[in-house]
């Protein structure tokens, strides 16, 4: 009783805190914009506020708020957090050699062993590389996903005048200030190209290396990501049909409606195929156990063996940051964004001020992506390694065959269900959101069909026992 409420006050915590960050996120975006507007008016004598100007100071501002904060902090903790849950999964203590004042304080103080050991580790570099491509390689491991954070929108946008004072009455028309770098009409498409590149860091890695085993390790992973990467964006397909955008914020403001009474339009329950194939592609994309064949000890060796130092801990450290993004993605597309879920959002939205509706739903956002990154810790324990030939049939023959499926059907209910009117509504969606229902009964009768533990020996034995005839053996 007293561990639970320990977790339960941990958790409340937890809660409160990022939304106290969340409001000091916005009170920065708000603030910086409104600076970059009062510095360039000073600088090149101009009057009133400028839309663009508090456009980019407020850009500024996440960049330096989501994308250094919320996106590197989180990968540089969960480096910490794999091993600490991997000692509970496997019932060890991990994480705990390093001591301040005679205390392990959760394992924190690895992350500053481990810069410090990237930062000093001597550089061992093979005399044939290719000097220009091997240096590159991390850099093309590294920069897409960070730069694939930029487009995730973690708060919906509140007024400027509910941050900045100053700005009330203003009579020129300001973008709301959002917890998003960047509102770019491609959003889904943006995804698929930058995460498409990081297939050329892996592939340069094993061949500028010079070394024929991470040559093959290089072949492995990149045929590995392109061909879950045709799965994965199969399974956004229906999605993009559902919401008729490719925004991931407008994506996230139609998840708000009420389709099959107050149950919202969720990604998750519009495409619970979707959902599957779009995390089960994209966790393979991550090259994470059970998908970790391209670097995995008991295959051949990986396509970054010959590196160290600090190009090596950039490709370690791009895999967290994957998990992070992968989770933001996830949060935004399939489980409703930063709508609460638990309460109505317009309910949220009148019950308390601008600025504080914009930090609590930007704190449900982390929350969900911390419940999902928990999610990926888990699976990667939990699962065996698969073989590569395994690795590959999954896409083929399972993940792409049920992507298309799951298109064709969904463009068949849209297309019952639609109206003409050009606009996304509930009864445009309630015919694939019951589809969705049907999914998940039909799933959960699979799983208790499947999930029966297997019989013992001792039941077997005596199972044997009554079936042999009387007086066997006699």
């Amino acid at each position: 009783m007293g561990r639970t409420f320990g977790m339960l006050l941990v958790i409340g915590g937890l809660l409160a805190a990022l939304v106290g960050m969340s409001a000091l996120f916005y009170v920065a975006a708000g603030w910086m914009g409104w600076g970059l507007n009062s510095l360039l008016n000073a600088l090149t004598g101009a009057e009133g506020v400028h839309r663009a100007w508090v456009y980019y100071g407020a850009a500024i501002a996440n960049v330096l708020t989501l994308m250094m904060v919320v996106m590197m902090i989180s990968g540089s903790l969960l480096t910490v957090a794999e091993r600490k849950w991997s000692a509970l999964i496997q019932n060890r203590i991990g994480a705990n050699r390093i001591l301040i004042g005679g205390s392990a304080l959760g394992g924190i103080p690895y992350l500053a062993a481990d810069a410090l050991k990237m930062l000093t580790k001597e550089r061992v570099e093979p005399t044939g590389r290719t000097r220009f491509l091997y240096g590159l390689a991390p850099v093309l491991a590294f920069a897409p996903v960070f730069a694939l954070f930029a487009i995730i929108p973690v708060g919906p946008g509140i007024p400027l005048a509910a941050i900045v004072p100053a700005a009330i009455g203003i009579g020129v028309p300001v973008d709301p200030i959002a917890l998003q770098v960047a509102a770019v009409d491609a959003g889904l498409l943006y995804i698929f190209a930058i995460a498409s590149l990081q297939v050329y860091g892996t592939t340069l890695a094993g061949w500028s290396s010079n070394n024929k085993l991470a040559l093959l390790g290089g072949v492995r992973a990149s045929s590995q990501m392109i061909s879950y990467e045709v799965s994965l964006g199969l399974s956004l397909v229906g999605v993009m049909m559902c919401f008729r955008t490719l925004r991931l914020d407008e994506m996230v403001v139609a998840q708000g409606l009420q389709v099959i009474g107050p149950v919202p339009a969720l990604g998750l329950l519009l495409q619970p195929v979707g959902f599957l194939i779009f995390f089960a592609s994209a966790f393979a994309e991550t090259k994470r156990a059970p998908f970790d064949l391209p670097e995995g000890e008991s295959e051949i060796v990986g396509y970054f063996v010959e590196y160290s130092g600090m190009k090596f801990g950039m490709m370690f450290l791009a895999e967290f940051i994957e998990i992070v993004v992968l989770a933001a993605v996830t949060t935004a597309v399939f489980l409703g964004g930063w709508h609460p879920i638990v309460v109505s959002t317009e309910w949220l939205r009148a019950a308390v001020s601008p600025l504080w509706f914009g930090a609590i739903c930007a704190a449900t956002f982390i929350a969900k992506m911390i419940v999902l990154m928990w999610l990926q810790l888990t699976i990667r324990w939990l699962l065996p390694r698969f073989r590569y030939d395994q690795i590959q049939k999954l896409c083929w023959k399972l993940l792409l065959p049920a992507a298309l499926v799951n298109v064709f059907v969904t463009g068949a209910a849209l297309l019952i269900a639609d109206d003409g009117n050009g606009r996304i509504d509930p009864g445009d969606l309630r015919p694939v959101a019951w589809l969705g229902v049907i999914t998940f009964l039909i799933l959960a009768v699979i799983t208790a069909a499947v999930g029966r533990a297997p019989a013992t020996a001792h039941a077997l034995g005596h199972a044997a026992d009554a079936a042999a005839p009387h007086g066997a053996g006699h």
